[in-house]
């Protein structure tokens, strides 16, 4: 018999359904998953497709990776408009707190010289980075600026979602590169190991839709 695959409903539901334990996992979350944009950062083996966009703004501009993503995460919210995509808590939250927690922790995190322990970071950073994106996306309180981008596009042009993601996703990986930001063999480890890793956290952590009464 064929195998079936499990699905989980992550549309947004109101926050008012157990608001405490939605917004701690929210917030735990972007904190990992700032935390993990730091760890990648500092393994210096290769980004991810958008942080390699930052790294590039980082390198032409000299402002810090955290000011640079929060700057780019509100730039796309403005690309929302003309897609009617509408921000949630999760999506506000998202622009400040992941370029506050990956201030912090590229603050903590030395710069590291020794191959193994940067081979270490970079795995280490895509698993956090995968198990992240399931807990704050799970969390329902509505997508960060560049899944809603994704999502808008998807549903303006009637592409495939997986279609607009490979074309915004090697957009952004084109223009950070040509900027001089970070790419290498983390680039296509991330690419090929986040989609897996959220796919597998996400039945365990995501929020289940309440029932009706």
């Amino acid at each position: 018999m064929p195998r079936r695959t499990a699905t989980v409903d992550l549309e947004p539901i109101p926050v008012t359904h157990r608001p405490g334990t939605r917004l701690l996992r929210l917030f735990t979350g972007l904190a990992c998953y700032g935390t993990s944009m730091a760890m990648m950062v500092r393994a210096e083996l290769g980004l991810a497709p958008w942080d390699v966009l930052h790294d590039g703004l980082v390198e032409r501009t000299g402002i810090g990776f955290g000011a640079v993503t929060a700057i780019t995460g509100a730039l796309v919210l403005l690309c929302w408009i003309p897609l009617r995509q509408r921000p949630g808590i999760g999506t506000v939250a998202n622009v400040f707190m992941v370029a506050l927690s990956v201030s912090t922790a590229l603050y903590l995190i030395p710069p590291v010289e020794n191959l193994p322990v940067r081979v270490a970071l970079l795995l280490g950073g895509v698993l956090c980075n995968g198990f992240a994106t399931a807990v704050y996306v799970g969390a329902r309180l509505g997508p960060g600026p560049r899944d809603g981008l994704m999502t808008g596009l998807h549903g303006t042009t009637g592409l495939s979602l997986r279609a607009v993601r490979t074309c915004v996703e090697l957009s952004v990986l084109l223009t950070g590169w040509l900027l001089g930001g970070s790419v290498g063999f983390g680039t296509a480890l991330y690419a090929l190991a986040i989609g897996p890793t959220a796919q597998l956290a996400m039945p365990v952590v995501a929020v289940r839709t309440p029932h009706a009464r």
